[in-house]
């Protein structure tokens, strides 16, 4: 999807169409989620600062997240996918990879039911799209990004050499900023360079991912699309307005976040046994401190406890910009035995 977040804030109150818009973030403080293409054009963009945002855009308009009605449209699209395949794997609320090799539709063409697909969203749910398709999820990806918004790039078995080829290494997807100035260094700039070093040079300068860069700029790329992505972890958290300094104040914060982790975690319907305490400071130096508990947790009351105790495990030497809890080692990636004997119940009483 084109924008998701700031396009369905755009087509829910028309008086913010054509307007430069983000969802999240603030003039004082928090990060942006999603920035509407005007505002892009100022250079705003996702995970930028709100205080940054403003600084380069100052008529941005910033809007609350809406993650149910995000939820709402996500489950709308993904029903017209089902239309064409069973074989969709969500990436998130507003992406996902689908195999067409053997459609519904017994269309010979992925570009046209690219094509059919991305109407049918405008005309039934009123948000544009863009699609990359190819041969392998890699190429796919990547290619999704060549024409947006609202276009489609196909990438032909004959072409993906030619085209990873030429493909600066910047755009390569998984490639972030830490390894573009690495390979930068390296004298890699675009798929040519990469693909001109051994399999032994990249692994010894990127150890595991040297092989997975020496495969993909061959265009192979093995992984399957999968119908049932398991969650590896469900997590809550909150940036302040005002830094917290007093632990007391913290401890109030956690209370609201581990009520907020345990709708999350019904909602999903999973327990898991390891619990994670996020700290952000007010120099943005990140912190975490993790428990792994004995069963499978879910509870308000057990998740506050644990976090509360994460705190106090070492002294909070600066002031306090955000706090997270998260929960992983889920149940849902254990025996169905494990499930039933480990998770620990509640009583109402």
């Amino acid at each position: 999807m084109d924008a998701f977040f700031a396009s369905v804030e755009q087509m829910d109150n028309p008086q913010l169409k054509g307007k430069p818009v983000v969802v999240g973030g603030g003039e004082k403080r928090g990060v942006v989620a999603a920035a509407s293409y005007e505002a892009r054009k100022y250079g705003v963009r996702s995970a930028m600062s709100g205080v940054l945002a403003k600084k380069n855009c100052p008529d941005l308009i910033f809007i609350k997240p809406r993650f149910n009605r995000y939820k709402e449209i996500s489950n709308q699209i993904r029903k017209i996918f089902y239309d064409y395949t069973d074989l969709v794997e969500p990436l998130s609320l507003d992406e996902a990879y689908l195999d067409v090799t053997s459609n519904k539709k017994n269309h010979p063409s992925a570009s046209m039911l690219a094509k059919e697909i991305r109407k049918r969203i405008y005309d039934e749910v009123g948000l544009r799209a863009s699609a990359g398709i190819s041969v392998n999820k890699f190429i796919a990806k990547v290619a999704s990004d060549i024409n947006k918004p609202n276009g489609q790039k196909t990438i032909p078995p004959e072409e993906v050499i030619s085209f990873l080829e030429e493909l600066p290494i910047e755009k390569f997807y998984g490639v972030g900023k830490v390894t573009q100035q690495k390979m930068y260094n390296l004298g890699i700039f675009t798929g040519k360079d990469l693909k001109s070093k051994t399999k032994e040079f990249l692994s010894k300068h990127f150890k595991k991912s040297g092989e997975h860069y020496y495969q993909i700029v061959r265009g192979i790329h093995n992984s399957k699309v999968k119908q049932n992505r398991l969650r590896k972890s469900v997590a809550a958290e909150h940036t302040f307005i005002d830094n917290l300094t007093s632990e007391i104040y913290m401890l109030e914060k956690l209370e609201r976040i581990s009520d907020e982790l345990e709708g999350r975690l019904k909602k999903s319907k999973v327990a898991g046994k390891t619990v994670t305490l996020k700290i952000k400071y007010s120099d943005f130096t990140i912190q975490t401190r993790s428990k792994t508990l004995p069963f499978f947790v879910k509870d308000q009351s057990i998740l506050f406890d644990t976090s509360k105790e994460l705190l106090y495990q070492r002294k909070v030497n600066n002031s306090v910009r955000l706090l997270g809890i998260s929960v992983t080692n889920l149940n849902n990636q254990t025996k169905k035995k494990e499930k039933i004997a480990d998770v620990q119940l509640a009583f109402e009483f």
